[in-house]
């Protein structure tokens, strides 16, 4: 049963459009955790355990096996630990339902285990890849209320449908139309609803002429300095200008270059307007009126006064204490900048999370080139507007922050009509990684109604409208540059205002769920005595 949870998990993941198998993917551990509960042997909760984590344990690695294509160790540390971390709700499930009964057992998981979804997108391990509603990435006409609950409610409809399915499957003395009902509504009355929404959904915001440039540069061989086959700086810029100018028309506003797009080692922030990169810039824009640059580069901030520096400070006998920042740049004509620092780090290869007890976790760090350790980040999250109209205001999303609903939401709140998502995605080969990556922006699209322009490095780069819709694109491993129309959407949604309320309610549902299994399960052993 474990073994067929997990690889019907998988087999409705992403980017295969075969969501639907969602719906029964966690019925078969439903029998199995029966079936264990049922067995009268003392030692049920870790046999429960066992069995449990070996179907989490599958699902991460049919699911996100290509992690280790960046370094074996850090991508089997990676579904390790998720695993290991996906356990506990399904532990405080089973122990619930074996302290309070079924009907609080049952009705805990499902809360149990969003508030666990939650927790996940907001500790220094996060790793929310597997939250259930990214399942429905690929099918964003299936989702559109998502612009109410975010990614979170399709986590729900999810376990929903999945206990329906197992309660009908119990009731065999039941008629099957009767047996059937709630399963058939809880699934097709979502559905319903998204389609109605979907087929009434107008475009909203002024439309602006925007550059995407994808440069194709392998990251571990070419990108920085001391690859086998390292590309001159020069020559990568060089390459950034080319493919800019062959789209690049009078009526472009931004230009997307992707994360780390400037890779010339470290540039410090204070006096950047007096670099080479700097002029650089500003003569490339010179030449086009009204463009502005939007794109990539690792930056540094010093500390004069050590006793200001930061948490994720390093120090360095030449300068002192310092901050290294994975950066994206605003550039606007006459070299006036702007710089957001990414805030949602990946664990472990640009933070090492909880350093004191976890700081054995260096040994498994995935390489993704370039310069390590444990970069700095910002309270707030930053837009971009153009100096032309500030209707033409776009949220600096880089990479793995674009996995991040409510953290996406908070750009929108602070004014970004748009999003821009700069990425690499050249670190997981010709994966499902890479694909899946692009599909989860289609849900921050729907989330906040805002249309998306993505550059990446290599991967998918291209545009997805407010529906989740993904319009122009390009390939795989190849050098392109698209020009597209992105619509400016100043109006907020449910969702863009209130967060992952699905999320936070269900983590005081669970609290109050322990308490009152507590009290029950201590209730029911005083009555035995």
């Amino acid at each position: 049963m474990a073994l067929l949870s997990a690889f019907l998990l998988w087999l409705g993941w992403p980017v295969k459009p075969l969501a639907i198998v969602l719906f029964i993917g966690w019925v078969p551990f439903l029998y199995l955790e029966q079936a264990i509960s049922a067995k009268a042997e003392p030692k049920r909760g870790r046999t429960f355990f066992k069995y449990t984590y070996l179907l989490l344990l599958l699902w991460n690695i049919f699911t996100t096996y290509w992690v280790s294509y960046s370094t074996l160790g850090g991508g089997i540390a990676a579904v390790v630990f998720n695993a290991l971390f996906m356990s506990v709700p399904m532990m405080a499930f089973f122990w619930t339902k074996r302290a309070a009964g079924n009907t609080l057992g049952y009705l805990s998981l499902p809360v149990y285990w969003i508030a666990f979804e939650q927790f996940h997108l907001n500790w220094d391990l996060s790793w929310p890849w597997l939250t259930l509603g990214n399942g429905f990435a690929a099918l964003p006409s299936w989702v559109q209320w998502y612009e109410y609950t975010g990614f979170l409610g399709g986590s729900l409809w999810v376990w929903v449908v999945n206990l329906l399915v197992f309660f009908a499957l119990q009731a065999k003395a039941k008629s099957a139309v009767t047996r059937w009902l709630a399963p058939a509504l809880a699934f097709l009355l979502p559905l319903a609803l998204s389609f109605f929404i979907y087929s009434r959904y107008q475009e909203k915001g002024a439309a602006a002429e925007v550059v995407v440039v994808q440069p194709n540069v392998d990251p571990y061989k070419e990108k920085f300095e001391g690859g086998e086959g390292y590309i001159p700086f020069e020559q990568q810029f060089a390459r950034l200008l080319q493919l800019s100018e062959q789209q690049i028309t009078p009526n472009t506003k931004f230009v997307l270059w992707p994360e780390t797009s400037i890779s010339n080692g470290l540039n410090w922030e204070k006096g950047f307007e007096n670099t080479s990169v700097s002029y650089a810039l500003r003569d490339f824009l010179g030449r086009h009126p009204g463009l502005e640059l939007v794109g990539g580069i690792t930056t540094g901030d010093l500390y004069p006064d050590s006793t200001q520096r930061s948490g994720t400070a390093r120090f360095h006998p030449q300068v002192g204490y310092f901050d290294v920042y994975n950066t994206a740049m605003h550039f606007k004509p006459g070299g006036q900048h702007e710089f957001y620092h990414k805030s949602k780090l990946v664990p472990g290869v640009e933070r090492t999370p909880y350093p004191g007890f976890f700081k054995f976790l260096k040994a498994f760090a995935i390489d993704l080139g370039g310069i390590a350790g444990n970069f700095g980040v910002q309270e707030e999250r930053s837009v971009f507007t153009h100096s032309q109209d500030t209707v033409w205001s776009g949220a600096p999303v880089v990479c793995y922050e674009s996995i991040y609903g409510e953290y996406v939401s908070e750009y929108i709140r602070n004014g970004a009509n748009a999003i821009f998502i700069i990425t690499n995605d050249a670190w997981w080969s010709d994966s499902p990684g890479y694909k899946q990556h692009l599909s989860y922006a289609s849900l921050r699209a729907i989330e906040t109604r805002r249309d998306v322009a993505r550059s990446a490095n290599t991967g998918i780069s291209g545009f997805i409208n407010q529906k989740g819709e993904i319009g122009q694109r390009s390939g795989w491993w190849e050098q392109a540059a698209l020009r597209g129309q992105v619509r400016f959407n100043n109006e907020l949604t449910f969702y863009t205002r209130h967060g992952e309320f699905i999320g936070h309610g269900t983590q005081w549902l669970a609290m109050g769920l322990v308490v009152l299994a507590v009290v029950l399960g201590f209730t029911r052993r005083r009555r035995t005595v």
